[in-house]
């Protein structure tokens, strides 16, 4: 049996120690907020590392994750925080067996000021619109 799997790593740099140990806050409010949805979202990981400083946190997939959740827990620390800048991460879809469009990707970019998209792209729906061009 063929598994799809959504990978990502990113980081979120959220300025100062105090709003990294705030973020974790907000990640139990999302997470216990998504466990309400039927079915829920997959989740994705979040934690601190050494080699990354003290307030840049890290987002990863634990082998397969909502990338969308990623993004709201991103968009409600900018607004907690008033990070601005630019934000952006990509993800690829994986098949565990290789199968006819079985792999993609993407990558999101947002606006922390207004929590807006600036642009996303999916290779799997670039590709299928490039070929019936």
């Amino acid at each position: 049996m063929t598994d799809f799997l959504t990978r990502f790593s990113c980081l979120l740099d959220v300025g100062t120690t105090a709003n990294a140990a705030r973020a974790f806050d907000i990640y139990s409010a999302l997470i216990a907020e998504n466990a309400l949805e039927d079915p829920p979202a997959e989740a994705f990981l979040l934690s601190l590392t050494p080699q990354h400083g003290p307030a840049r946190l890290w987002l990863r997939d634990p082998g397969s994750a909502d990338q969308q959740l990623a993004i709201t827990f991103v968009t409600r620390c900018a607004a907690a925080f008033g990070l601005t800048g630019r934000w952006g991460f990509q993800w690829a879809n994986i098949a565990s067996d290789p199968v006819v469009d079985g792999f993609s990707g993407g990558a999101h970019v947002l606006d922390l000021a207004t929590g807006q998209t600036v642009e996303w792209i999916s290779t799997g729906r670039w590709l299928v619109d490039r070929l019936t061009e």
